[in-house]
């Protein structure tokens, strides 16, 4: 490091924490009206100290002769209210095509099941029936006859499939 040090180096003094007497160094500078951004106030503290506070702006009341003026219905309640009665038709047709339909939907729920138990029972009968039909045949039997002369004799030997 530099043997000069450029700043000077100080340690902060304990901030007193109530009233300040005029006159001991601790006075804050004092504000300008003009200086107050909006929708700031000097306010008094219930223990004496006077601050600075956001406050919100006075809202002026509603006279009660002054009734809101008829508003324009929105677009989204207009198309839900054209839609209801349609939504309403539309189910009301669907729920008695259905109950015309019930009959034959019945049959042909029967239908499909009788046509899967049919596809079950081939997978399983084929091969059964094709099993039965062949003639039983005996196993093959392979025999292996292998020679060798000496240590290092080379090896021979045959196969017979009977």
């Amino acid at each position: 490091m530099h043997p000069e040090t450029p700043y000077e180096i100080t340690t902060a003094r304990p901030q007193p924490t109530g009233p300040v007497a005029p006159g001991t160094g601790w006075e804050r500078p004092a504000m300008l009206p003009e200086e107050l951004p909006p929708g700031v106030q000097v306010v008094t503290l219930p223990g004496g100290i006077r601050t600075l506070a956001y406050t919100q702006p006075p809202t002026a009341p509603v006279p009660p002769s002054a009734a809101p003026g008829a508003q324009p219905i929105p677009a989204w309640a207009k198309t839900t209210a054209l839609l209801a009665p349609t939504v309403g038709l539309g189910i009301g047709a669907a729920s008695v095509g259905l109950s015309y339909a019930a009959p034959g939907l019945i049959a042909m729920s029967h239908a499909l099941w009788s046509a899967a138990a049919l596809i079950v029972a081939a997978v399983v009968a084929v091969p059964v029936l094709l099993r039965s039909g062949r003639r039983p045949t005996a196993p093959t039997q392979i025999t292996q006859n292998i020679t060798a002369t000496g240590l290092f004799g080379r090896a021979s030997g045959t196969i017979n499939h009977r």
